[in-house]
This record gives C-alpha cells, structure tokens and sequence, in this order.
C-alpha cells in the first residue's frame, strides 16, 4: 500500500513500509518486521504531516478494473468544474489578489468564508477528539472542505464534504497498512 501526498509545497510518495508491500492487497507480501515498519513510520512526524493537505491512500489497481473502465466523468467536465470553483475562490479572495485560493486562508477568512453547517460541526469535533488532530490539520480540514465544496457549487460547506475531507487525512488517522 502507498501513500500520495500532495500539500502547497511539498508532493510525495510514500510506502507504508520500507519495502513498499504492508497493507497490499495483491499477492506480495511484506517482508519487514514489526520493529523495522514502526521506525519507518516514526520518521514522518506530526508536525510535518499536519502541514501536508491531502493524505490518500493509492492501493495497487486490479487489471481487470483497468480494462472494464466503466463510464466517468469526463476530463472536460472535470475541467469545467475546476474553473468554476477557481472563479468562485477568485471572487471570493478578490481582496488579495496573489494568493486567490482556499489554501491561503487566514483565521478570519476561515470564519468568514468556512462555515459548516451543524451536522459538519459536528462530524468535525468527533474527527478532532477521536484521531486527536492537531489545530493545523483541524484547518487544513476546513479548507479542503470548503474547496470541495466549491467543486460542488455549494455556498456552505455541509457534512459530506467535511467528511471526503477528512478521508484526504490517511495519515492522521493512522490508515497505513
């Protein structure tokens, strides 16, 4: 099982162990020890994970789903999608012109721009005391919410996009392996 992390300054790739196979759903096998996977997992810090945005778990793609391909949405629908939520985020961050996206959002711009409705509060406090997220991931939560929410041209972030944005959070929830 891998890792892809994708944060405003930092992309990476990451196994959830050093040989790459811990946690794989094919037929390898991991071939490290208890002791050798926990070093590998202390090198990734709490600090430097809070600042990485979204966490994803990427597990091995079966071939037979490669060759099915079932009906998607389209790239130029996606597309379409992206530069209205952009035009929404542009809108909104008029104010500051160099910075106009949902990553750059100050404390007031996170109360301002960033309400949850009452079923989001709530699913965001149980995600926070349950995995014990620190107040950076609490905000960076938030403002992956906020842009999902925009892709779905909502105005207020509700409980489901809260939710997908607390999936983006493998790593905090300790979802390696």
């Amino acid at each position: 099982m891998s890792f892809l992390c994708e944060s405003k300054f930092l992309g990476c790739y990451l196994h959830a162990c050093p040989c790459g196979f811990y946690g794989s759903r094919d037929q390898r096998e991991c071939t490290c020890t208890p002791q050798q996977i926990q070093k590998y997992r202390s090198k990734l810090s709490g600090p430097l994970l809070d600042r990485i945005d979204l966490h994803l778990e990427v597990p091995r793609v079966p071939v037979t789903l490669l060759q099915e391909r079932p009906q998607a949405e389209s790239s130029e629908e996606i597309r379409r999608r992206v530069e209205a939520a952009r035009a929404i985020q542009c809108e909104r961050y008029r104010h500051r012109p160099g910075a106009p996206f949902n990553s750059a959002m100050n404390g007031e711009e996170l109360r301002r721009y960033a309400g949850l409705d009452r079923e989001g509060q709530k699913l965001l406090q149980l995600a926070f005391e349950t995995l014990g997220l620190s107040a950076r991931a609490y905000n960076r939560i938030v403002k992956v919410a906020r842009t999902i929410a925009d892709l779905a041209g909502a105005e207020q972030i509700e409980a489901a996009h809260v939710a997908e944005a607390i999936r983006y959070r493998a790593l905090d929830r300790g979802v390696v392996g």
